[in-house]
């Protein structure tokens, strides 16, 4: 269980945002889980494949055989944890998580009133359980 989770608010394109903090994670070594609503992640899908022509971040959308999965860093996933999944956490909104298998959580909230509303639901919830919430708001504004 992480003792933390950051939270990334106030995204004009929560998307482009992550696949610039995925690409990062894939860079430093890191393996991912990125949750979320099912159309949201074939969108993030579809943008790992074109946001920067220069960059492929290898990724993969579970199911998928376990072969794949060992050699692929990114998974994608729209239900809970699936067993033996990455340490790090991506959540891109919809339903709270199951956190209790991860280390390192990360939300991304854009602007969206109905996405705000629900980062708000979240991060209450993750202070209820005793967890810190680190807040970066984008543009840096308070």
């Amino acid at each position: 269980m992480p003792s933390e989770v950051e939270f990334h608010t106030g995204l004009a394109d929560p998307l482009n945002f992550a696949c610039r903090l995925l690409r990062k994670a894939y860079r430093s070594g890191a393996r991912v889980l990125v949750t979320g609503p099912t159309p949201l992640l074939a969108a993030l899908d579809r943008e790992l494949w074109t946001f920067d022509e220069r960059d492929f971040v290898p990724h993969v959308s579970l199911p998928a055989p376990a072969a794949v999965l060992a050699r692929t860093p990114i998974w994608l996933h729209d239900g809970p944890p699936p067993d033996a999944a990455p340490e790090v956490l991506v959540h891109l909104g919809g339903e709270a998580p199951d956190l209790s298998p991860f280390i390192r959580v990360i939300e991304i909230v854009s602007t969206d009133v109905d996405d705000m509303q629900a980062g708000r639901q979240r991060w209450r919830r993750y202070q209820e359980q005793g967890l810190k919430v680190v807040h970066h708001r984008a543009g840096g504004t308070p």
